[in-house]
């Protein structure tokens, strides 16, 4: 078979490594190289060669077609119209597949893996299914799509970075060759900067309608603060079982928050959250001057018991009240949480307020933090419009962020502050 792939193309194709991914702009050539490396993937007897999109539908407009012409000069039969799969004269097979119902997709051990727009689809698709499909055969596997944000696509492409058995690649649509100069500065007049990036220079971006978080910008948000002895530190934390989270932050005199540090515990509980604060708050416990901690969070603290006989917020101040030679500490929480909505703009103001200002930094070892800023959303109603309500279908998402916005919406509220009734340990 005879193939003319451009100069982008054939740094993908030429990998020897097990599982590549390539992150590349729009209308890169990405289906084709797609296309052929299914076939060189189901050349000989017995092998078999998957292309799978987010959809059936999808796989079946968006490869069926191209991959008949592509293929014809070497069918073993008529292409089997309804289960989208080709039977090649040396005995191998392409099929196209969804992963839509993915769960559909067991049972088939296979040579080689196509997953298009991966982004789109479900994680699990490839941990719980394809990925063991690909283990009596030792097959490979080539993740192809354009960013959508920071989701599990940028977390595979970070992860490839490092994996020895995995290839990173990343493409513009100019280095593709398939799209005229003019056509992309056309493009860039018309989309606004973030979306141009995404879409055509590959690059990912915290872009997309319903992002709750939609001030924050890690290339702005994001740095190495440290700890400042001369002010007093913040903790904040969300009551979630799994996982539990909380945060360490500092207010600076001109206002400007740091996030400091992220406490995420799996499967834990208040008791073990408070010894993890000790631990971490230790390098900058100084003798004979206990810290000023001033500790903030879920309301609903006071009515939830981890334990038997003990409320969350009973155990934390049990803890501190301990530790009186390392903390002064003092429990600054409302009656009542604020409006999901409240909390929320406050922290938005303090990522970037409408002057532009940027007033909250978190620093890098925050990273289930950033992922929340990066990936919550709205929930939607069924015609697709934003509810006033968190998306929480995702069980690592939204409870440091939550923690955050607990600490800000006291801390640096947008309207005057109210008296939320501070209570003093002791």
């Amino acid at each position: 078979m005879n193939v003319d792939l451009r100069w982008a193309q054939g740094q993908v194709f030429c990998s020897d490594k097990r599982f590549r991914v390539l992150v590349a702009g729009r209308r890169f050539g990405k289906t084709y190289l797609a296309l052929v490396e299914l076939c060189q993937g189901a050349w000989g007897p017995g092998r078999l060669a998957w292309y799978v999109a987010p959809t059936y539908k999808q796989a079946k407009r968006i490869a069926w077609k191209p991959l008949k012409e592509l293929t014809r000069s070497y069918w073993a039969g008529r292409p089997h119209e309804t289960d989208l799969s080709i039977q090649l004269i040396n005995g191998g097979t392409i099929a196209l597949r969804g992963a839509d119902n993915y769960d559909s997709l067991r049972g088939d051990g296979l040579d080689f893996l196509v997953l298009d727009e991966y982004a789109t689809m479900a994680r699990e698709a490839w941990s719980e299914v394809l990925r063991p499909a690909l283990s009596d055969k030792q097959g490979r596997a080539l993740f192809i799509g354009t960013p959508q944000g920071f989701n599990h696509l940028y977390d595979l492409f970070e992860q490839a970075q490092t994996n020895i058995s995995w290839g990173a690649f990343q493409f513009t649509t100019e280095q593709g060759g398939n799209v005229p100069v003019e056509e992309l500065e056309s493009a860039a007049r018309e989309l606004d900067e973030r979306t141009y990036r995404q879409e055509f220079q590959a690059s990912f971006e915290n872009v997309g309608s319903g992002m709750v978080y939609f001030g924050f910008d890690r290339a702005h948000n994001v740095a190495p603060v440290e700890y400042d002895p001369k002010q007093p530190l913040y903790w904040s934390l969300d009551f979630n079982m799994n996982p539990m989270c909380s945060v360490l932050a500092q207010k600076l005199p001109d206002g400007t928050v740091h996030v400091l540090d992220e406490m995420i515990l799996s499967d834990s509980n208040t008791q073990a959250a408070c010894e993890e604060f000790r631990q971490r708050t230790s390098p900058w416990v100084r003798p004979f001057f206990p810290m000023n901690v001033y500790v903030y969070g879920d309301a609903t603290g006071d009515s939830r018991r981890t334990s038997a006989s003990r409320t969350d917020w009973q155990l934390v101040k049990a803890f501190l009240g301990r530790y009186t030679d390392q903390y002064r500490a003092a429990v600054r929480v409302p009656s009542a949480n604020p409006a999901v909505k409240d909390r929320v703009n406050c922290v938005n103001a303090m990522l970037r307020n409408h002057a532009g200002q940027r007033r909250a930094l978190i620093h890098p070892r925050c990273k289930e933090l950033i992922k929340d800023l990066e990936q919550v959303r709205w929930k939607n109603d069924l015609h697709g419009n934003p509810l006033a309500e968190v998306d929480k279908s995702d069980p690592m998402r939204t409870h440091a962020s939550d923690a955050l916005g607990y600490f800000l919406a006291h801390a640096c509220p947008i309207r005057p502050q109210m008296y939320f009734g501070t209570r003093p340990l002791w």
